[in-house]
């Protein structure tokens, strides 16, 4: 059960998201916690570290596996998110801030590209609705 009004917002935002909101969410969350791991290393908590590029790398996960690999571009994607995958866990191992922020860098881009593409599709939307 739901207590705070922050899970009850943030269950209600996921809930009433469109897939591509979602997406962007999913970006949000990894970068939120590669950074946090990139703090933690930079402050030398290891468990900080290990936590938070653990859950980086379960979202990373997920979207490798919601990918549509009917499509071409999916195989691109894949290969993309199995290099973050590798650069976060490399990240953890060898305690690397480099690779965590390698990282971050193509979450971020990715990021960016979606939000763009999904503003270019509302608006095509809007105009084919009239």
């Amino acid at each position: 059960m739901l207590t705070s009004p922050y899970e009850k917002y943030r269950q209600s935002s996921v809930q009433t998201s469109t897939p591509a909101q979602l997406l962007i969410m999913l970006y949000d969350g990894a970068i939120r916690f590669a950074r946090a791991g990139i703090d933690g290393l930079n402050k030398q908590d290891y468990e900080k570290t290990n936590l938070n590029l653990g859950k980086a790398q379960t979202i990373v996960s997920e979207l490798m596996s919601t990918l549509d690999q009917s499509y071409e571009i999916s195989k691109g994607l894949y290969s993309l998110y199995e290099y973050m995958n590798f650069l976060l866990v490399e990240a953890n191992i060898r305690k690397s801030v480099d690779k965590a922020e390698e990282a971050v860098g193509y979450l971020t881009e990715l990021r960016e590209t979606w939000l763009q593409a999904s503003k270019l599709a509302a608006s095509q939307t809007e105009i084919a609705n009239g």
